[in-house]
């Protein structure tokens, strides 16, 4: 995504109806960037914590009653149907019910809340050159007079860096990158909407795979071409001692590998002679 001038197709409410419109007008979705709020998940999760703290707390000082209790009342500890039908008369069980009914409940939405945010930090940050033409649509500075989409305190949702999240996930590798980040103009689709330009991620994905396979056969090409050059076997040994890095492992299965094609190519020439003969 890239910051161009241009004519949006349709005029949407300024605020949410226009916001949502832009970031659903991305068909690659590079534009889901929503906020993380870092400091409130880890606070709550830090309340979740210190309630299942108490509630344990409580749990063991029921524990230690019962421990002094007479033998009828230790029964409840190991027999479940026994304990709930206590619960009709004796209030420290009931308690001890709700205590358990509580923990459960804060239990699940504790672990829950771990999961989710361990889900969340695996999603990436957007890309510098995409929050970039996010702002510029946010603050509306194609319009001349620069304001922000949201009042209030939502004004500032996007302002911190670190604590964004963009829901796609893409595989940006080094030479994607470079072509997001400097080469986008040429990947643009053809219409430009709300200011905005659109590069196509299939199409950059497509340029990128045609050059890896055109540097992968220019390297096989390449090695086969100096090494024919070379007339010195010894310096032939030596480059390929020097500009190979595979481990230990790599190197032989690679020679048990060309051994296996020499035993064939053998094999198949031997036949061939005796059947002339």
């Amino acid at each position: 995504m890239d910051i161009e001038k241009g004519t949006p197709d349709q005029s949407f409410l300024s605020g949410y109806p226009s916001l949502a419109a832009f970031i659903a007008s991305d068909r690659d979705q590079t534009t889901t960037i929503f906020k993380r709020f870092n400091r409130l998940a880890a606070r709550y999760l830090l309340h979740l914590q210190s309630q299942l703290a108490e509630l344990q707390a409580g749990q063991d000082e029921l524990d230690r009653k019962d421990a002094l209790s007479p033998l009828e009342v230790k029964q409840y500890s190991r027999n479940w149907a026994e304990f709930i039908r206590a619960t009709d008369n004796d209030p420290h069980q009931k308690r001890r019910n709700e205590l358990s009914d509580k923990i459960g409940e804060r239990l699940k939405a504790y672990r829950e809340a771990l999961l989710y945010e361990s889900q969340l930090a695996s999603f990436p940050r957007p890309p510098k050159r995409t929050l970039e033409a996010f702002r510029f649509k946010f603050f509306d500075h194609g319009s001349g007079q620069p304001y922000p989409t949201l009042g209030a305190r939502s004004r500032a949702l996007f302002d911190d860096d670190d604590d964004l999240v963009v829901l796609k996930v893409q595989d940006r590798d080094r030479l994607t990158a470079f072509l997001q980040d400097h080469c986008s103009r040429m990947f643009r689709v053809e219409k430009d909407r709300d200011g905005i330009a659109y590069p196509s991620d299939q199409q950059i994905a497509q340029t990128v795979t045609i050059l890896c396979i055109l540097n992968a056969a220019a390297l096989l090409v390449g090695t086969i071409v100096a090494l024919y050059v070379i007339s010195s076997e010894k310096t032939k040994l030596a480059n390929v001692g020097i500009l190979m890095n595979s481990r230990r492992s790599e190197v032989f299965a690679a020679a048990a590998g060309y051994a296996a094609v020499l035993v064939v190519f053998v094999s198949g020439n031997v036949g061939t002679q005796e059947k002339g003969r």
